[in-house]
């Protein structure tokens, strides 16, 4: 892998700096899709699932094809079942979306719960350099996985349009902000 030079990083920071319009224009869509995402969360979820589903699915077809073709390796066999399995998965997925997401959810409560239980035990008996924020991190990811699992099977149905939407929000912000810096610092 080639290193990056002081020149390298100067020519990436000066591109940013004459295209900050760009990045700002980038940004905002983002912030705008995402706040539609989230005023369509139900949709935004069947899609989600529908597009994971055709990813599962390729992903299963590619590995059923690889398996074919290294016949002679003796992984054969798990390869093979690995990629029917992605298939199977990924043919639910799209077949029935709305099952495919509240189960989906399921899981991501059992993530934030057993995730969160995790953070805030290992930060109080830990006690490292600043356990307190990891602790409180902990407390909220549990405490959001409480939230979803109370809703559990009906929040299985927005719960996942809105963290992409949430998450394209945060992402375009980031990008406006980036935009504004490079902005700041093209004046100077």
């Amino acid at each position: 892998m080639e290193k990056k030079t002081l020149s390298t990083y100067f020519r990436e920071t000066e591109s940013v700096r004459k295209n900050w319009g760009w990045f700002f224009v980038l940004g905002l869509l983002l912030v705008l899709l995402g706040g539609v995402v989230i005023n369509s969360a139900f949709v935004a979820t069947l899609f989600s699932m529908v597009f994971f589903g055709s990813l599962l699915l390729t992903a299963g077809i590619i590995q059923v094809v690889q398996a074919f073709m290294a016949r002679e390796w003796s992984g054969l066999f798990l390869s093979l079942l690995l990629g029917v399995l992605y298939g199977v998965v990924g043919v639910l997925c799209i077949a029935r979306p709305e099952q495919a997401a509240i189960n989906t959810t399921l899981l991501i409560a059992a993530f934030c719960l057993v995730s969160g239980l995790f953070k805030v035990l290992t930060s109080l008996i830990m006690q490292f350099e600043q356990w307190g924020w990891v602790c409180f991190n902990g407390v909220i990811t549990f405490i959001l996985g409480l939230m979803i699992y109370n809703q559990w099977p009906l929040s299985g149905l927005w719960i996942i349009g809105l963290f992409v939407g949430v998450d394209m929000i945060l992402s375009g912000w980031s990008w406006i902000l980036l935009s504004l810096c490079a902005r700041k610092h093209c004046d100077k």
